[in-house]
């Protein structure tokens, strides 16, 4: 099931922000993140905040999907009375789920006629969803791009039927292929597609195999995730009765390296850890804008926003999302504000994953001291040292985590 959300203080219920946090809105890259919770069934690794029809049906309420988008095109209007005048035209919309696109397309593009009603667009605005390969066919994709959508997402996974089953993932194989053809024909601009390795019972061949596919298929920009095995997920239990085995770092490495050299080799160029594109134009900017600081309002059940320093969550459940929108009220549940001490470890922790790296002025004595011995390690590439910089290089990107563990310190 869904993990928890984090503790916090209570949020006004008008949805007010402090003074501090406004000082500044529009200096920054500003965005919008539109979560659907729906999904028609869970796959076996997730533990985001979805539902399904049954889940919903079971908890004793109904968070009508006929209704959602109304749901959201409310909260929108609140982002604008919090915000005020002083809000930026909108540089990024993302939906995620969940499949958004268990939606109709007419609620897709509603929702983002919202967002350009209440805010503006900035000019080229990249307006990105996610999109089950299955939930979609060229007649929804056409709409979606007559309404404004320039980019998308196909969670493809994997290529090997196997493969899929186990992470309770329904597409046809070769499906996603065939949606990026169809998204192209509809006029999309940008194409992305999702891949997850290190799944029990995937080989190195398994791994070619999906990575083949994927190139293949042509999309400007892959996302390619080492699989997790979150607590309270239907594969952990597996994995907890011993019915799968534990996923093994070292198999993860190898296959990082796989995808490196496949995606390289085809002209892809990593800009984060686990994201490759062909052109600079084709990168992700919806999630370098979380990478690296900037304002953005998250809608929907348990959605979170940061504007200024303040970080806030909204209530997860979609009947408690409605139902407090409906009161006419924040449908937030707590909020955070973060000090500077805590600003500078989160920009170390998710820019040093970019391929621009952090420059080395974020770094304490302690900090710089462990990065010097990366430098020397093989873990930080020297040009950029030189211009200031710490940047990962290959072999780094594989201890990203245990690099950024240090130089946080």
């Amino acid at each position: 099931m869904p993990s928890a959300l984090p503790d916090g203080e209570p949020v006004p219920s008008d949805g007010s922000l402090p003074a501090h946090a406004l000082d500044g809105l529009g200096s920054r890259p500003f965005g919008f993140y539109l979560h659907v919770p729906y999904c028609a069934s869970r796959c076996g690794y997730c533990d985001f905040n979805t539902y399904t029809a049954t889940e919903l049906r079971s908890s004793g309420t109904v968070a009508s999907q006929e209704t959602y988008a109304d749901n959201v095109v409310a909260e929108v209007r609140l982002a604008r009375r919090v915000l005020g005048d002083a809000a930026p035209p909108v540089r990024t919309v993302f939906l995620g789920g969940g499949t958004p696109t268990l939606l109709p397309a007419r609620d897709l593009v509603a929702m983002l006629a919202a967002i350009r009603e209440e805010f503006g667009l900035a000019e080229g605005a990249e307006v990105t969803t996610e999109a089950n390969p299955e939930s979609v066919d060229p007649a929804y994709l056409a709409e979606l791009r007559e309404g404004g959508y320039n980019r998308i997402s196909f969670g493809m996974q994997s290529a090997r039927p196997h493969v899929l089953q186990l992470l309770d993932r329904h597409h046809t194989p070769g499906r996603p292929e065939a949606c990026v053809a169809e998204a192209r024909a509809a006029g999309f601009e940008h194409v992305n597609l999702d891949l997850i390795y290190g799944t029990p019972g995937e080989s190195d061949d398994d791994w070619r195999a999906s990575l083949d596919a994927a190139i293949g298929a042509g999309p400007d920009h892959v996302s390619a995730y080492s699989l997790i095995v979150e607590e309270g997920t239907k594969l952990a239990a597996r994995v907890g009765r011993g019915e799968l085995p534990m996923i093994d770092d070292d198999v993860h490495a190898d296959r990082y390296l796989i995808a490196e050299e496949a995606l390289a080799a085809a002209g892809y160029s990593w800009y984060e850890v686990s994201n490759w594109s062909t052109t600079p134009e084709g990168r992700c900017r919806h999630n370098e804008l979380y990478w690296t600081g900037g304002d953005w309002w998250g809608a929907g059940p348990g959605a979170h926003s940061h504007v200024g320093g303040v970080r806030w969550w909204n209530a997860k459940h979609p009947a408690a999302y409605a139902r407090a929108l409906a009161e006419g009220r924040t449908p937030a549940q707590g909020r955070e504000r973060l000090a500077a001490e805590d600003r500078r470890v989160e920009r170390i922790l998710l820019e040093l994953r970019l391929v621009e790296g952090i420059p080395l002025d974020l770094l304490t004595e302690t900090g710089l001291k462990a990065a010097h011995q990366h430098l020397a390690d093989g873990l930080l590439a020297p040009q950029p040292w030189a211009a200031g910089r710490a940047a990962l290089t290959l072999r780094g990107r594989l201890l990203a985590d245990a690099v950024v563990r240090d130089l946080v310190d």
